[in-house]
């Protein structure tokens, strides 16, 4: 496709606007994709075998120019060779996503901008284009993809501010900042970032919740950096920031030894577990069910156990997916009876009428993330 017919799908898909097109156009992406990348794809978060750029030229051409993300680190850097990892943990993120994530966030000419989570230097490449280096400032964790990214950046003639840090506690040196902007996905936005909030200031981050889906929120700071308000723009499938990454334990460790069901109590539902399973539905369950995730156990016939968990450890529940049927055995074990809150959240989002994602939004102060839906005086249900 090469660089003007990825900015033409762009333009023409309504993600790239004519005040981001001159710096598109002049920080190529090329210039912040390594030798060895393994593609992605455009809905979802899986990973294609590995490409080299000296191995294979045009395949890794045409890579960086398709609307794809490409994985360029894996395992926090601890992998090696040619193989996929276990976790991706550094990317060059889809361009719809970054344009339409740097739409949201509205620069004006002389604003000054956070970036949490430098990665390979594009976005922050695109931001200093636009307002000039000296009003850009982007935090990376990790000291390799920082060394990385600058370098990137030098070779592309650019000039930000990247300095190597925990990004939560954003960068005070430079506040106050007009926007701030994470290319990681999110379970609390960090109370330092509205601190260092000018009045007024945007935040645009990928919000996720442990349950599953994310969706890109878009914050309004009050005057005093106590408190952020705004809706969701879309869909997205960041990386978790490393520091909110939440451990998965085995499941044994919820049955203390003793065979399944072990202390579970039976009972059956006429909600199918495949229908909690598409990503928005993940979120709004999330949004109503805190501390808790899911896997599944897959058998054949496209029979599955869903298993879910409470990050404390002390309570599970499963229930048994079986092609054609109508009624689904459930057991649950523990204080919290995790699949009445799940199907308790999704009964909740079909009563409104199945709103979509911008219906809903998010308030953000020190102490509570508080979603809401279509009003921020109309809080989501859920779990105290």
């Amino acid at each position: 496709m090469g660089p003007r017919g990825l900015a033409s799908a762009l333009v023409t898909g309504g993600a790239l606007r004519s005040d981001w097109l001159p710096s598109f156009e002049a920080v190529p992406r090329e210039l912040f994709v390594p030798d060895r990348i393994w593609p992605g794809i455009a809905n979802g978060t899986k990973q294609n075998p590995v490409v080299h750029r000296s191995k294979d030229p045009e395949a890794w051409w045409n890579a960086v120019y398709s609307d794809i993300p490409l994985t360029t680190q894996w395992d926090d850097g601890r992998h090696e060779g040619d193989g996929l990892g276990s976790v991706p943990s550094s990317s060059s993120s889809m361009p719809t996503m970054v344009v339409s994530m740097l739409r949201d966030l509205s620069v004006r000419p002389g604003d000054r901008v956070l970036e949490i989570g430098t990665g390979t230097g594009w976005n922050a490449g695109l931001l200093a284009h636009r307002l000039g280096g000296p009003n850009v400032v982007s935090i990376e964790f990790d000291p390799d993809v920082a060394r990385g990214a600058r370098e990137n950046l030098r070779r592309a003639g650019l000039a930000p501010t990247v300095v190597e840090a925990d990004g939560r506690a954003g960068w005070p040196t430079g506040a106050p900042y007009d926007r701030i902007i994470a290319t990681c996905s999110l379970l609390e936005i960090p109370a330092a970032w509205l601190e260092q909030s000018a009045p007024g200031a945007v935040i645009v981050a990928p919000f996720g919740t442990e349950y599953g889906g994310e969706q890109i929120v878009r914050l309004t700071v009050n005057g005093e950096g106590t408190r952020a308000v705004g809706g969701f723009t879309g869909g997205s499938a960041f990386m978790r920031i490393r520091q909110q990454r939440t451990e998965r334990p085995p499941f044994d460790e919820y049955l203390h030894g003793v065979p399944w069901p072990a202390d579970g109590v039976r009972s059956t539902t006429t909600l199918s577990p495949r229908d909690t399973g598409e990503w928005f539905r993940q979120f709004v369950i999330g949004l109503g069910v805190p501390g808790a995730f899911w896997r599944a156990e897959r058998y054949d016939r496209d029979a599955y156990t869903l298993w879910i968990y409470s990050r404390d450890k002390q309570s599970w529940a499963s229930v048994d997916h079986e092609r054609d049927r109508t009624e689904y055995e459930v057991y649950q074990s523990g204080p919290r009876r995790l699949w009445d809150e799940v199907e308790a959240a999704y009964r909740w989002w079909d009563d409104q009428g199945r709103p979509e994602h911008n219906r809903f939004g998010l308030t953000v102060t020190p102490d509570a993330h508080t979603a809401w839906l279509d009003r921020p005086d109309n809080p989501v249900p859920g779990r105290d």
